[in-house]
């Protein structure tokens, strides 16, 4: 994995920017910490931070292909080819030369071969910008399900990109400026395709690539979720799960440097453990390297709630001594959440405070420090409640069928714990009822259709249209911005477009065939997991349930009501709703001190990228 950044003007000379390409590269340097590079054309600057996962000797960016002493193509490229080696050979055969073992070489090479149509042919997690110097023109990809960040802004007669929003903030000529749509995207609870939180900065959308020469910009859309008749029956569907899951593990284990998996005793994660334990002993090459989180006295601690269930620990020992996993369970303590230093980190890499979920976003950052310490990749179990319905919000009647994006109707919304705290003027401003209800209008028209499907599995496949699109981008981004926080490399094997594209179309009746959430992932994968794990029913991402914890909180957060100085300090509702917020929190615990949570990390986050709102 890698930070990428570049800078397209058509009335300037690039040849002096170098100094300005490095700074925006260099706010990226956490993504790639092993080298630099730069390579300019007349009109084009590319900037890479590079991660050497594959090839590491030969893999230097940006690359170039040159014939008869010039330039054909330059290209600066994040993420893996996991099919790189037979796109390889496919190239060799016509008559392609390769000086490298690494993608970025074949995704250059395959772009000269087949122009922008090369996308079709890529099995991976990508985001690249190309330039084209025989026609002078900017391709920026971006993977189908976006699990590769790409960013781009239109700039006067040029085009700014880059990995993060940060590296285009950089930029001499960009202001770091929020405006209200901006802090709507913020506090909706949805990630709306394209929008950025920044006033002029967009991201790309996943399955979507850019063009930008001199008669401006094209958008083109290579991929989407199509719905189609599914025709196979309940066994033929099994075996093709657990054949395509054997075949993405195979290719996401491919990697010049240590790898491990992250496991949390749920299914999703035990699935990718136990798979890759059997690929890599296949090889001679086991036990695989496995890690898991856990906060000190949570034995003591710990709470059930709506989406903590049970505590992780016992099922993750239990799974990793059924795989004969090298096992690491990291114990966090209380001191390590609250250090200033550790909260500050998550809005300065996220480009933006961390909505829900709170401080797990904290330890996922600790979590994968320390996982660096040992290993550089790690795959991870995300998007596999959304392809095969794994929360309540599938299957409790009242949430799947709300008039909003179900998530928020089963409780993932952040405004409820804001009331008292933020400032009541500001949030009716906002109007963020009627922002989510227009993206939720958008999104519905986006979906795809089958004729004759009943009403129940209409609704599932709007569901999951939703949940791909909007949910599981917001998951993809907390784990990639925490990953590369301390240049970990994170995939994603339940994100591969295959099985997308196959689990779409499986009815619900299928997937949920014996009443139980994820039945159809469970029947596939049965034999390789203890019945405990099995069985075990969905607890989310664990959090501390240390009451200490949500008391530093609630300090915290009075700290700075007290302090004009603070850059929060303006947007809290100083009445007696504030005194009403901190008291509903202490009553309630979570999810309520999510509000408290948020606060304090706007409050960083003004600090370091000294926005204007």
């Amino acid at each position: 994995m890698c930070g990428i950044t570049g800078w397209v003007d058509f009335e300037r000379d690039m040849g002096s920017a170098q100094g300005v390409l490095r700074g925006m590269a260099d706010t990226m340097a956490c993504r790639g910490p092993d080298a630099h590079g730069c390579w300019t054309g007349a009109h084009i600057g590319l900037s890479h931070r590079r991660l050497a996962v594959i090839d590491l000797e030969g893999g230097v960016q940006p690359m170039t292909v040159e014939q008869d002493g010039r330039t054909l193509a330059a290209v600066t490229y994040s993420g893996e080819v996991y099919n790189y080696r037979e796109l390889r050979a496919e190239l060799r055969g016509l008559g392609h030369r390769f000086r490298t073992e690494s993608d970025t070489e074949v995704v250059l090479h395959a772009y000269l071969q087949w122009g922008a149509a090369m996308v079709d042919r890529l099995n991976g997690m990508f985001a690249f910008g190309i330039w084209d110097a025989r026609s002078e023109e900017l391709v920026l990809v971006r993977d189908r399900l976006g699990v590769k960040p790409l960013y781009y802004y239109p700039a006067g007669c040029g085009l700014l990109f880059g990995s993060e929003a940060k590296s285009i903030l950089a930029h001499p000529e960009v202001r770091p400026v929020v405006d209200q749509d901006g802090l709507r995207e913020l506090l909706s609870g949805v990630k709306t395709p394209e929008h950025a939180i920044f006033h002029g900065m967009y991201e790309l959308r996943p399955g979507h690539l850019l063009r930008f020469g001199r008669a401006g910009l094209r958008i083109q859309r290579y991929w989407a979720l199509e719905a189609r008749e599914h025709t196979d029956d309940v066994d033929t569907t099994r075996r093709t799960v657990r054949e395509l899951l054997e075949d993405i593990i195979e290719r996401q284990l491919i990697s010049d440097v240590p790898l491990c998996t992250l496991l949390s005793g749920g299914l999703d994660s035990s699935v990718v453990t136990a798979l890759a334990s059997c690929s890599l002993a296949e090889r001679g090459a086991g036990p695989v390297r496995s890690f898991s989180v856990d906060f000190a006295d949570n034995e003591r601690d710990f709470t059930a709630n709506v989406v903590h269930n049970s505590p992780d620990a016992p099922f993750a020992a239990e799974m990793a001594g059924h795989v004969a996993a090298d096992h690491t369970n990291l114990v966090l303590g209380l001191d390590e959440l609250i250090d200033p230093r550790t909260r500050a980190v998550v809005p300065k890499a996220h480009d933006s405070p961390a909505a829900m979920l709170g401080d797990g976003f904290a330890s996922l950052y600790l979590l994968f420090r320390a996982i660096r310490e040992r290993s550089t990749v790690a795959l991870s179990g995300e998007a596999a409640d959304e392809l095969f319905g794994g929360y309540t919000w599938f299957h409790a009647p009242e949430l799947r069928d709300a008039n909003t994006f179900p998530w928020v109707a089963a409780g993932y919304d952040l405004m409820p714990t804001l009331s008292g705290l933020l400032d009541p003027g500001l949030i009716a401003e906002l109007d963020i009822e009627g922002y989510r209800a227009q993206r939720y209008s958008e999104a519905l028209a986006e979906v795809p259709r089958l004729p004759g499907e009943d009403a129940v599995e209409r609704r599932i496949r709007e569901v999951s249209y939703l949940a791909v699109t909007r949910f599981v981008p917001f998951m993809l981004d907390r784990k990639d911005r925490m990953s590369m926080a301390v240049g970990l490399e994170v995939r994603v094997p339940f994100c591969d477009h295959r099985l997308v594209e196959y689990t779409f179309n499986v009815p619900w009746s299928m997937k949920c065939f014996d009443g139980k959430e994820k039945s159809l992932l469970r029947a596939a994968t049965r034999d390789l997991l203890p019945n405990s794990i099995v069985e075990r029913k969905k607890s989310a991402y664990p959090i501390s349930h240390d009451p200490r914890y949500d008391a530093a909180l609630r300090a915290e957060f009075a700290r700075m009501a007290a302090d004009p100085s603070a850059p929060v300090h303006s947007l809290i509702d100083h009445g007696g709703g504030r005194r009403r917020g901190v008291r509903q929190q202490e009553a309630n615990g979570w999810p309520f001190r999510t509000g408290l949570e948020f606060m304090v990390q706007l409050n960083d986050w003004l600090e370091t990228h000294e926005l204007k709102l």
